[in-house]
């Protein structure tokens, strides 16, 4: 299925907000990217439900990452319903360390995005690892 105008425009903004807000790893920027109620399953044990805890999770970087940009590719849209879209697909981050390491990291990527107010927002973020393998339960 050929993605819609309209939900690449949504992945486009979203994207681009995340990473200017990343720029200068501002977890209240960050933060304001997602809707008041979403989700987040992120890099850390659990997840984070609403925007305060979002930008929680975010300041839980703080003196770790100085700054983080990411691209989605290979990324399906679909439009779930007038103002919703859901992204699936990889993203790439590319960070900023203490001391000024550079790091990349590669993960599989699901974004459900929102409409509100004019502006498109995160209402549901979950990045995960690839797995080496099918999780059969044999590790």
């Amino acid at each position: 299925m050929a993605a819609q105008p309209d939900a690449q425009a949504a992945l486009d903004q979203a994207v681009a907000a995340w990473n200017r807000a990343g720029a200068s790893w501002d977890a209240q920027a960050l933060a304001a990217i997602y809707a008041e109620d979403a989700l987040l399953f992120g890099g850390r044990p659990g997840h984070s439900v609403g925007r305060a805890a979002i930008q929680g999770y975010f300041a839980s970087y703080d003196g770790v990452i100085f700054s983080g940009a990411m691209q989605m590719f290979g990324t399906e849209l679909r439009m779930l319903a007038p103002g919703c879209v859901l992204a699936q697909g990889i993203v790439e981050f590319a960070f900023t360390l203490a001391g000024g390491e550079r790091t990349r990291s590669t993960l599989r990527a699901t974004l459900v995005l929102r409409r509100e107010a004019g502006d498109w927002r995160i209402a549901d973020h979950h990045f995960s690892t690839v797995p080496p393998a099918p999780p059969l339960g044999k590790d």
